[in-house]
């Protein structure tokens, strides 16, 4: 692939603004792709943003699913996704099982704790690996961990936000240990005392995360770990725009390969 897709990049850099920065730290022949894989992470998060109903979320993840098998469809994303899984840069044993994840997100509630926890590791983390896979990292299932790390706490602060379109991503068990149901969420109830319990399975993402070897090559793939620790901090904040505290613990990370 070409050093840098115009179009992909703007996208990136418009919706997942983290990742974009983080992806800047990736070798030059290798940022395109990872750009790539993660717009095609944006389009399956938008498959239930945009859903009025969650059968239409699962319509629209199978149309990337069929793209990830094999299907070559012109569009914007679909069409370099394929280039780079024809490449080999991109394995559909890494995008396949985060779309399973992401179909999660269409049932009316994620179950149990463990539910979550898979959910998490499979999805973000899913997408850490794919990306230390394209990267090079000799050992890409070690970089699970990172994404988790992100994606836990993403869901943590996002909690009000997806409240207000009657969707609520915590466990249901977690839930009723404070005597809440998702429904109660999705109607305004404060989530705050199962957030800050869920906040521990973030520390615990992170403290796998912190026993992995990064080699410098794979370094874009761990950087959202940098976030999710500092996020941490916060985690019934809603996320806005990015502190110059924040660039700055990235920009430091991904120069010096110190997580």
């Amino acid at each position: 692939m070409g050093v840098m897709n115009t179009a992909i990049s703007a996208l990136v850099r418009r919706h997942d603004p983290d990742r974009f920065l983080t992806a800047l730290f990736a070798p030059p022949d290798r940022r395109d792709a990872l750009l790539t894989l993660y717009a095609f992470n944006h389009e399956l998060a938008r498959a239930r943003e945009v859903a009025s109903e969650p059968y239409m979320a699962l319509i629209r993840l199978q149309w990337w699913r069929e793209i990830v098998e094999g299907t070559r469809r012109r569009h914007e994303v679909a069409t370099p996704l394929s280039d780079a899984i024809a490449q080999g840069l991109l394995l559909p044993s890494d995008l396949l099982p985060i779309l399973d994840a992401r179909e999660l997100e269409a049932d009316p509630c994620i179950e149990t704790l463990t539910d979550w926890r898979t959910y998490l590791s499979t999805g973000a983390g899913g997408l850490s690996v794919a990306a230390a896979r394209l990267l090079g990292a000799p050992d890409p299932e070690q970089f699970r961990p990172f994404g988790a790390a992100y994606g836990a706490i993403g869901v943590l602060r996002s909690t009000p936000m997806l409240a207000a379109r009657g969707r609520c991503l915590l466990p249901a068990d977690v839930l009723a240990e404070h005597g809440l149901v998702p429904e109660a969420i999705s109607g305004g109830a404060d989530p705050t005392p199962a957030v800050r319990q869920l906040a521990s399975e973030v520390a615990g993402f992170l403290a796998a995360a912190r026993r992995v070897a990064v080699p410098k090559s794979a370094i874009a793939a761990a950087l959202p770990a940098v976030l999710a620790r500092r996020d941490l901090r916060r985690p019934t904040v809603p996320p806005g725009p990015r502190g110059f505290g924040d660039k700055c613990a990235i920009v430091l990370a991904g120069l010096t390969g110190m997580l």
